[in-house]
């Protein structure tokens, strides 16, 4: 089968690069595929963080890849459809996370769907979790030009089904990233981190968005006796400063660990590894590639009971789940699995998990979803 896949790729970075590189290298095995990516993916003045494009600290899996779309200029949608048709694709596979990006992906879906493409969208988010006027008009625009979905979670489903009733779909949850390397001794991460050994040790990791909740973290941290730890790694989006105010407040430098910035593929396994839990104190979401991350290193989560984040843990007993979003009942919850020794237990039940939702195991469903439609 030949499959156009036009999503993010090198050179840019971040998770939806990562998934990207991940599935296209199960297509390839047995596939004609070809990757087709931005030229510019946001303008500088919407991306709120650091970089778009890989430093030479990322490890990352170099996808060959046609740099053809430029978002904020429409000639461009124009010739990367003219460029993807001439490969002639029976299939194009693109990845859907927010709203700024339907003008683009829609007008090429909706030009290869003419020529007899058809077109799958894994769906990241449907609604965004930070919502503006036109939201819902460019989402139904975008989705209306696609043959079939990939759902990742069941709040995805809903707002998918919301917005178009009578959408073709599948379910598959976030497989798991396998590209980061091998764990190594929480010890040796402690080390380097400057933490000492007898920590009880929670990371917070991954981009640093209001949605995510992590001043109930900190606030929950106030709450835990001395020997319990705080590792926040990530870059934020926006500013710090109400959290660096919060830490101050709570007089709680000595308790946490900052690495404020992006942080680069070779340096995640030293977080992870010298971690004992995972902390996900979202006050919204849909599903998380933190999952599984933690899930790669064999780290049991506590997450909020929000979107469908219950969806990638609960059913495989890998961590707690809190019903209320709140400082107490996360401290609550953090005492409970640190006291009753759940660390061991979780590990052992994420097997199910790994083995079943491999991007092996996703491709093959795309490519036998593509056959009903």
């Amino acid at each position: 089968m030949r499959i156009a896949y036009l999503s993010t790729f090198f050179p840019f970075r971040g998770g939806i690069a990562q998934f990207n590189a991940s599935l296209f290298r199960e297509f390839e095995k047995d596939n004609e595929v070809r990757a087709f990516t931005f030229k510019r993916q946001y303008p500088n003045f919407l991306f709120p963080g650091e970089t778009q494009m890989v430093s030479e600290k990322d490890k990352v899996d170099e996808i060959p890849s046609s740099r053809l779309v430029d978002t904020i200029n429409p000639f461009s949608y124009i010739t990367a459809a003219s460029a993807i048709n001439r490969f002639q694709p029976e299939l194009m596979v693109s990845k859907f996370w927010m709203p700024f990006f339907a003008p683009a992906l829609g007008y090429i879906s909706g030009k290869l769907k003419k020529h007899g493409t058809k077109n799958i969208c894994v769906l990241d988010n449907v609604i965004p979790h930070e919502k503006r006027i036109g939201d819902i008009a460019l989402t139904k625009y975008f989705l209306s030009r696609q043959s079939g979905f990939v759902c990742m979670s069941e709040t995805v489903r809903k707002d998918l089904l919301t917005l178009k009733p009578d959408a073709k779909y599948i379910m598959f949850p976030h497989p798991l990233y396998d590209h980061f390397g091998e764990k190594i001794s929480a010890e040796g991460a402690r080390e380097i981190l400057n933490i000492p050994k007898d920590k009880k040790v929670l990371l917070f990791f991954g981009f640093i968005r209001d949605y995510k909740g992590l001043d109930i973290l900190i606030n929950s941290l106030k709450m835990l006796p001395e020997d319990y730890h705080l590792i926040i790694a990530g870059e934020v989006y926006g500013n710090f400063t109400k959290y660096d105010d919060l830490i101050k407040e709570l007089n709680l430098k000595n308790k946490i660990t900052l690495a404020v910035k992006y942080i680069s593929d070779k340096e995640v396994p030293m977080y992870f590894s010298a971690s004992d839990v995972c902390v996900l104190p979202y006050k919204s979401a849909t599903q998380s590639g933190i999952v599984s991350i933690s899930y790669q290193f064999n780290l049991p989560l506590i997450a909020t009971d929000v979107g469908s984040l219950k969806e990638m843990i609960e059913p495989y007993n890998a961590g707690l789940m809190i019903k209320e979003v709140s400082s107490v009942a996360l401290s609550d919850a953090i005492k409970n699995y640190f006291d009753n020794n759940l660390k061991e237990e979780f590990q052992q039940n994420m097997t199910v998990y790994k083995e079943k939702y491999s991007w092996g195991n996703l491709a093959k469903a795309i490519k036998e979803f593509y056959q009903t439609l």
